[in-house]
């Protein structure tokens, strides 16, 4: 310190005039000017505190999407079971409802190609699982399943609740009354069909009317019988082939399946197409123990194709002895 009360740096750095070590103070000129250097930088501390980084802000597009695709990567497609809520159908067939339990729901979503195979919608309330995958709608930031299948609880599930509302409505517009049934024609010259032509189901119908009544003519109509669409098909073959007056019975059927397979005989448009036929029809859907809604407005239900054909000519055996006896019925008589 001067006599003025300044500092002297130079003074500090030679140590105490006693000439002890005083630890390890700088006696050259260049550890002096090195430790002036270091006296005279700021502290990082200090720096950190007036001039902090930047911080990297996310706008809240950037979060949405960096969370859909975190959703997206980590959880795996999966089956989720609850109850339905909500359940909505928008004009472009999007279906909107929530997935619910006595502690938590989750929204979801199938959209309008996945939608369009339900065979109906589901109630209130109905206990169902679907499948599909977890996901994030970045506009709005909900968490949501995005569902590629839904399936309701119980026996056969949607297939049985939409079989029994198309029934009672046809069954209330007087559809299905036994009064309507017309007879087969006893020795039809034509039988048309309306079945998949690469199907077995046309085989055997064949193979049996051949067998049975070589003489009679086939009229095959083919369309699809499964699939998005097979029931549009269906009825429009049906139709066009009673307007042609070419055929003296109908035989509309496939062979079996499981019940998502013989759903095309179970929708609207085939049940009014056959129930509309000037026509005598013949319904042959699957196996015995299937009954669809065909089944029930046609004018015969048959348990197989191969039956249906049974039912619609007479055996030329049989015939031919009934033939055979006619000279020596009319002798008697």
């Amino acid at each position: 310190m001067t006599d003025d009360g300044s500092l002297d740096l130079f003074d500090d750095l030679d140590g105490p005039d006693d000439g002890s070590e005083g630890g390890a103070s700088p006696t050259s000129p260049d550890e002096r000017a090195s430790a002036i250097r270091d006296a005279s930088r700021p502290d990082p501390l200090d720096q950190a505190d007036e001039n902090p980084p930047e911080p990297k802000v996310w706008s809240v597009s950037q979060v949405n999407r960096a969370v859909r695709g975190l959703l997206e990567s980590s959880v795996e497609p999966l089956w989720v079971g609850g109850e339905v809520a909500n359940w909505t159908r928008s004009r472009a067939g999007h279906c909107y409802f929530t997935l619910k339990d006595d502690r938590a729901q989750l929204k979801s979503v199938m959209f309008a190609r996945e939608a369009e195979r339900l065979p109906t919608d589901p109630d209130e309330g109905n206990q169902v699982r679907v499948f599909g995958d977890l996901t994030l709608y970045e506009a709005r930031g909900d968490y949501q399943m995005v569902v590629r299948r839904l399936e309701a609880d119980g026996a056969d599930g949607l297939w049985r609740k939409a079989f029994e509302e198309l029934r009672a409505r046809l069954k209330a517009e007087g559809l299905l009354e036994p009064e309507l049934k017309r007879p087969l024609p006893r020795y039809p010259r034509t039988v048309g069909v309306v079945t998949s032509p690469t199907g077995a189901a046309f085989r055997d119908v064949l193979s049996v009317l051949t067998r049975r009544a070589p003489w009679v003519r086939v009229v095959l109509r083919g369309s699809r019988v499964q699939g998005e669409g097979a029931a549009n098909e269906i009825a429009d073959a049906v139709r066009r082939l009673d307007e042609s007056g070419l055929a003296d019975v109908l035989i509309v059927g496939r062979g079996g399946g499981s019940l998502e397979d013989l759903w095309a005989f179970n929708e609207e448009p085939v049940a009014r197409a056959i129930a509309g036929c000037t026509t005598p029809v013949v319904s042959a859907v699957g196996h015995e123990v299937d009954v669809t809604i065909s089944d029930l407005v046609a004018d015969l239900r048959a348990p197989t194709p191969s039956a249906a054909a049974e039912s619609v000519v007479p055996d030329r055996v049989a015939l031919l002895a009934q033939l055979r006896r006619a000279p020596e019925r009319l002798g008697r008589g």
